[in-house]
């Protein structure tokens, strides 16, 4: 389900972003159970205008719009629609539109990490309610006969891991940004033309955190340098750098709404 500001993941409770029936996968319950393949099998991510993204993937993800930081926890996030449940990159037939970034959190789907409070310990999940999982005419299968992971499980257990480490990394490249005080709120605006041509009202699409760059620049040289020399500095360059995004998406939906037929009156 999509929420207003998309929820860390390592929680079986509450609304976790696509996720509608996540199970733990066992062999017990999911042994005859696969997913097949599909043309577009990003339907689901249609929903998701604001999807949770790794600090790892900053650079590749800001050609495709804005990266800001959401909540009290500063989520970082890649904007990928101005309407909430509409990502304007999702092409009615599950495809994403050529040269778009697609984030390793859609690309782990139907698949996730959560914690298991009782056992202590993070649990492979699967969403029982994707649509690409079934357990009749399923071409990866998760499990051998023998009860062991097949091959395609065993790939998707190492990326959700490697995505695990990635966004433990994350969470520590945000305590960064709030122990040195660098995130200042933020907004997104659009002015339409008037009727005449002239600017009329500025209208606010959003309001977010960001790395102010009056505080950037204010930082001892020291400081400065020990962030160019972690990588963290490239990383808060790449959410600035992306934030000129709001643009590209404001320009997207106008040129989409000037593409749609003009409503006929009755007489």
């Amino acid at each position: 389900m999509v929420t207003t500001t998309p929820t860390p993941q390592g929680t079986l409770t509450g609304n976790v972003l696509f996720y509608s029936n996540p199970e733990p996968l066992a062999k017990e319950l999911h042994s005859k159970m696969g997913v097949k393949r599909m043309d577009g099998p990003f339907a689901f991510a249609k929903v998701g205008h604001a999807v949770p993204l790794t600090v790892g993937e900053f650079p590749l993800a800001m050609v495709t719009g804005p990266i800001i930081f959401v909540g009290d926890e500063k989520l970082p996030i890649a904007v990928m629609g101005l309407n909430a449940g509409e990502n304007m990159f999702v092409k009615d037939d599950g495809t994403f539109e050529a040269g778009i970034y697609i984030p390793a959190y859609i690309r782990r789907y139907p698949f996730v990490f959560a914690n298991d409070e009782n056992a202590k310990q993070m649990v492979l999940c699967i969403d029982r309610g994707a649509e690409f999982v079934t357990d009749t005419d399923y071409d990866m299968g998760f499990f051998e006969p023998n009860g062991e992971p097949t091959e395609y499980t065993k790939n998707c257990i190492e990326f959700c891991n490697n995505f695990e480490i990635e966004r433990q990394r994350t969470m520590g490249f945000v305590q960064l940004l709030k122990d040195l005080d660098l995130f200042e709120t933020k907004e997104a605006t659009f002015t339409p033309p008037g009727l005449d041509g002239t600017p009329g009202e500025t209208q606010k699409i959003a309001e977010y955190f960001g790395v102010s760059e009056k505080k950037l620049n204010a930082l001892p040289p020291a400081k400065f340098v020990e962030l160019r020399d972690n990588g963290a500095l490239g990383q808060i360059y790449a959410h600035m750098h992306s934030l000129v995004g709001w643009d590209r998406l404001i320009a997207l939906a106008m040129t989409r709404a000037s593409e749609q037929p003009a409503p006929v009156l009755n007489s």
